[in-house]
């Protein structure tokens, strides 16, 4: 019975020295600067909301050129994902006889990573590369998931202009490697 008596304080020592050791490591991570890909991220969650606005393709597709698009930005996953989905403004969401591409992006460790849910059946993954200004966010081409028969997205860019405004470059690459551009120029809606 004594060693129990000796032996508890020690334990209880022991206990409140490692719990006020983890609970002051927590307090210097909570200190710590955000890494460059969640600064760039957050800013991209600033554009959470519904957008309009026109596309431009380069080279010129008749079909593409003009085209109106409603984009929508949601934050989910208690702000651990950023969903981007696209469509032609004023088509319903059927995706059997629709576009309805979905993308999110996300984190992982210092990495802000994109993977486009395509029409084409594929899942291109890009990785942002870091904003000197904030204001722009380039997404590079890291691999592919399925098919690759019709092509696949290669690049995407993130241009904040202002609360308002921002636009979306996005360069597709087509059978045989021939990249498709477009630029989305778009205003916030809601």
């Amino acid at each position: 019975m004594k060693s129990l008596r000796f032996v508890s304080p020690i334990a209880l020592t022991l206990f409140s020295t490692v719990a006020f050791a983890q609970s002051e490591m927590h307090k210097a991570t909570d200190k710590a600067a955000p890494s460059d890909a969640q600064v760039t991220f957050d800013q991209l969650k600033t554009l959470a909301g519904t957008w309009r606005g026109s596309v431009k393709a380069t080279p010129p597709e008749p079909d593409i050129d003009k085209a109106k698009l409603e984009i929508t930005l949601r934050v989910t996953s208690r702000g651990n994902a950023l969903v981007h989905e696209m469509q032609e403004a004023g088509t319903p969401l059927d995706p059997t006889k629709y576009d309805h591409p979905v993308t999110m992006l996300y984190l992982d460790g210092d990495k802000l990573n994109l993977i486009h849910y395509c029409d084409a059946g594929n899942r291109p993954h890009m990785v942002a590369r870091p904003s000197a200004d904030g204001k722009k966010v380039e997404f590079d081409f890291a691999d592919l998931s399925g098919g690759n028969q019709y092509g696949h997205m290669y690049h995407a860019v993130f241009t904040i202009i202002d609360a308002d405004h921002h636009t979306e470059d996005w360069t597709y690459m087509m059978p045989g490697d021939k990249p498709m551009q477009a630029h989305f120029d778009l205003q916030r809606a809601k």
